[in-house]
């Protein structure tokens, strides 16, 4: 038994068959995930008479890109792309901006009601987004906000804020109070101190709020469903279904689309890949 654990665990490191073991399964976990994005661009360059070929190589034969050029000359791809671009940056700057201030206050400051706003802000992430979706509509209509861009952005901002008010609350409680305090000391006000201190170092945080508005808002189906109704106000995930008819799914238009949706979402997520990284307040007080 001590053999074993002495092959398995060395003193200086793992042992090579541990690490062989170990790239091994991240290699299948990774060829488990990239499968089906495979199977899907597969199906987008089949020609229109053979989309439920069960052919399995990646590349068919006789591959075409027909269906892309299709999705761009006979369907408002570019314009759905468009709006969901637009609705959903408004989003994120929208819950950034609102939480990055809200949760400063509630890590800085102590003042009445402050533990129960936070339960507050907590249990609205527990109601079930279908039961927000009739009053977020009246109250949308009695607004004349309905088929705008900023009615949705404002309905997404609903979800999104709470949730980034957490996580940007919780990552302040771990920057020491002591820079703030040394800034103040050399003339720095409290506000330029949340600007020239804070936000900077709470960077990480801030991407992960952004990407997590960004994809609530740019996935989002049901509540532009009933938002949005004017045919040039679509967004992806509109105009998507109606590339569904009742008889026929035009599938290789579909897999084209799907496809293409995932680019800023990558690039994005590739861009602050840099920024979701811990300990940058590490070393910065001395002790």
């Amino acid at each position: 038994m001590k053999g074993i654990k002495r092959f398995f665990y060395r003193s200086r490191g793992d042992s090579p068959f541990k690490r062989v073991l170990i790239h091994l399964v991240l290699i299948l976990a990774c060829a488990i995930a990239v499968y089906p994005a495979l199977r899907i661009l597969s199906v987008s360059l089949r020609p229109g008479n053979r989309l439920l070929s069960t052919d399995l190589s990646i590349i068919p034969k006789d591959a075409t890109f027909e269906n892309f050029r299709r999705l761009f000359t006979e369907k408002d791809f570019l314009l759905w792309v468009w709006n969901s671009l637009i609705i959903t940056i408004t989003t994120a700057t929208i819950g950034v901006i609102i939480a990055s201030a809200s949760a400063y206050a509630f890590s800085r400051w102590k003042f009445p009601g402050r533990n129960a706003g936070m339960v507050f802000l907590l249990s609205t992430q527990m109601i079930p987004a279908a039961m927000m979706m009739v009053p977020i509509y009246i109250i949308a209509a009695k607004l004349q906000l309905i088929n705008t861009y900023r009615g949705l952005a404002l309905a997404y901002s609903v979800t999104s804020v709470p949730f980034s008010v957490w996580i940007l609350k919780g990552y302040y409680d771990t920057i020491p109070r002591e820079l703030e305090e040394a800034a103040m000391i050399d003339g720095m006000s409290q506000m330029g101190t949340f600007y020239r201190i804070m936000l900077p170092l709470a960077a990480p945080a801030l991407a992960i709020a952004f990407l997590f508005n960004f994809m609530n808002a740019w996935n989002d189906y049901m509540l532009a469903r009933i938002m949005l109704q004017k045919r040039e106000m679509l967004t992806w995930t509109l105009g998507l279904f109606r590339l569904q008819d009742q008889f026929q799914t035009e599938w290789g238009m579909y897999a084209a689309a799907s496809l293409l949706i995932t680019l800023p979402v990558g690039a994005l997520f590739f861009y602050s890949s840099k920024w979701l990284v811990s300990g940058l307040t590490l070393g910065s007080v001395k002790g």
